[in-house]
């Protein structure tokens, strides 16, 4: 049986080991909160106290940290912990779900090779309920030889496993449009529903109309729910779409490439930020609009 490591229990993260737990991989878990590592063992698998005993133990390893410092801390250590590269056997997997800078993951390709370590570029989407439920989407591209050792793996944590190419870089272009896209709905979806409330709409029969009509988006009908609710418990975060966002506009400024919406919905997000709202829900972008009375938290 493979020995999997997945390292990140945060919201997408969990959803994913539980998958593997079901699928009957002898799973290795670490998270940087030891005792979110321990609750989630409860029901299967073996916790990891550090990324040098993970990285011994297993065959294949999938980072879900949350950004490209992060990643690289895990896979090449900090001057106070040594990282997986130290530990993993040469002809291990390493595949990397985080949003990045194509071209860092191009890097971390490259460096693992310098170790004979095996690189699988792997974007995901779909939100934790999704992965909870092992129907994300996986947005990847790796070399034939890496496919071969995780394909069963990829499939017992997605829906749907997109092979873009044989090269670490496609995938995460990939994604990274694909935040474009999800960021730019988000955005418009709160400007139209702030632009309701200040216009006396009532708020439950704007939602109505609109997810039955063609404006709707799978954005507004999902984030607009939580501005009904009142509720902003971070599924996905606003400073997760000023860093995402981030990567689109770098992405495209080495290319020149203008992203007039991109640039303005970014710029929405880095103002929720500094107004106190870097870690409420990213629909708490919507409170950037001034004059309008958000629905009210339900008791």
């Amino acid at each position: 049986m493979k020995k999997v490591g997945l390292i990140g229990l945060g919201a997408m993260g969990s959803g994913m080991a539980g998958s593997l737990r079901r699928a009957k991989f002898d799973l290795y878990v670490l998270d940087v909160r030891p005792e979110v590592s321990q609750q989630f063992v409860k029901d299967g698998g073996t916790a990891c106290s550090s990324l040098k005993e993970l990285g011994s133990l297993c065959d294949v390893v999938v980072s879900v940290v949350v950004n490209a410092a992060q990643t690289e801390a895990v896979l090449f250590g900090s001057p106070d912990a040594p990282g997986l590269v130290d530990s993993l056997k040469p002809g291990s997997v390493f595949i990397m779900c985080s949003t990045v800078d194509p071209n860092i993951s191009i890097a971390f390709e490259s460096r693992l090779a310098e170790k004979g370590i095996l690189y699988v570029d792997a974007p995901i989407s779909g939100g934790a309920a999704k992965a909870a439920s092992g129907e994300m989407t996986m947005m990847t591209s790796a070399s034939a030889q890496a496919y071969d050792k995780v394909n069963d793996i990829l499939n017992a944590m997605s829906g749907t496993v997109y092979r873009l190419g044989d090269r670490a870089g496609i995938g995460s272009k990939v994604k990274v449009i694909n935040q474009l896209l999800a960021g730019v709905h988000i955005a418009a979806a709160a400007e139209a529903m702030a632009l309701g409330l200040r216009e006396g709409v009532d708020a439950n029969a704007l939602y109505e109309v609109i997810t039955h009509s063609a404006g709707n988006s799978w954005m507004f009908e999902n984030r607009m729910a939580h501005v009904l609710a009142g509720d902003y418990k971070p599924l996905s975060a606003v400073d997760i779409f000023v860093k995402d966002l981030g990567i689109v506009l770098d992405m495209a400024r080495a290319s020149k490439f203008p992203l007039p919406l991109s640039s303005t919905a970014h710029q929405m997000f880095m103002q929720a930020s500094t107004a106190g709202f870097a870690k409420e829900d990213d629909s708490a972008v919507i409170k950037i609009f001034p004059g309008i009375e958000l629905p009210k938290a339900s008791k």
